[in-house]
């Protein structure tokens, strides 16, 4: 194996050794196939968002990941509370900006919760890390109408201002620490096709983050996972409702040879 490859499945067997808790405040889309997607992979999830519980639950995870696609007062009230307990108790934030851009009140709910406990990592499109870099560019709903290259530039300067690894999800995704910055080609065109599979890609990233101090790596290795599993489900049946089974599927059955076999990444 390459010493990626390596590393990379270093990971996924230190994910199914840990079974690591990765508490999920997300939206009610994605609820289902996140958590049997870090079930699939060896992770445990907890989709609690209730501010009354949610410290609670903060405590006990080893990751949190955030994800503000179905907003309302009740979600940004546990989003406070579990964002501020995990930076107090150092546990790994994963902030996932679904449709930033869009609305002044996610603009505004980004901008508040950036301020109060910087993630360690922001995965998004190209469009939701281009406003959020600047709150001045315009998403399509949830959807990107930029290359996730042309948002390279914006990931940069959002990660040095936050001191942060971002994400940038695409045909190519770009995982950017500062100056350091690493590519990852997996995937395939028909993830596009099922709802979620940016909110599954942060959910992994979460599992990740949980078992990997180095958030670069965690990030980079998720993503990687990500896309080759998408490549995998597509082979078996290239149509949107079967892919998701068998992503599902080859999440659960992924091994070392498939990682090596199929890994399509480089550094900048």
């Amino acid at each position: 194996m390459s010493s990626v490859s390596q590393a990379l499945w270093n990971d996924v067997e230190q994910i199914r050794a840990q079974a690591p808790l990765v508490q999920n405040i997300t939206n009610f889309v994605v609820m289902n196939n996140t958590a049997n997607a870090l079930l699939a992979l060896g992770a445990s999830p907890a989709m609690v968002h209730a501010a009354e519980e949610v410290e609670d639950f903060v405590s006990l995870a080893s990751a949190l990941v955030v994800n503000i696609g179905t907003l309302d007062a009740n979600f940004v009230a546990g989003m406070r509370r579990a964002m501020r307990r995990a930076k107090d108790l150092g546990k790994p934030i994963v902030f996932d900006p679904v449709g930033v851009g869009a609305t002044p009140f996610r603009n505004e709910t980004s901008r508040e919760l950036l301020a109060l406990a910087a993630p360690d990592i922001i995965r998004g499109n190209a469009s939701e890390i281009m406003a959020l870099a600047g709150l001045d560019a315009q998403t399509k709903g949830v959807d990107s109408t930029q290359g996730s290259d042309s948002a390279v530039d914006s990931g940069r300067r959002l990660s040095r201002e936050l001191g942060c690894v971002v994400v940038i999800s695409g045909a190519d995704d770009y995982i950017i620490r500062g100056d350091e910055t690493a590519v990852v080609s997996n995937g395939h065109p028909l993830m596009t096709k099922v709802t979620g599979m940016g909110c599954t890609a942060t959910a992994l990233i979460g599992a990740f983050a949980a078992i990997n101090a180095d958030q670069f790596r965690a990030a980079w290795h998720a993503m990687a996972v990500m896309g080759i599993c998408g490549e995998l489900a597509a082979r078996v049946h290239a149509a949107p409702g079967s892919l998701q089974v068998n992503f599902l599927n080859a999440l659960y059955e992924l091994t070392p040879t498939a990682v090596d076999d199929n890994l399509d990444t480089r550094r900048l």
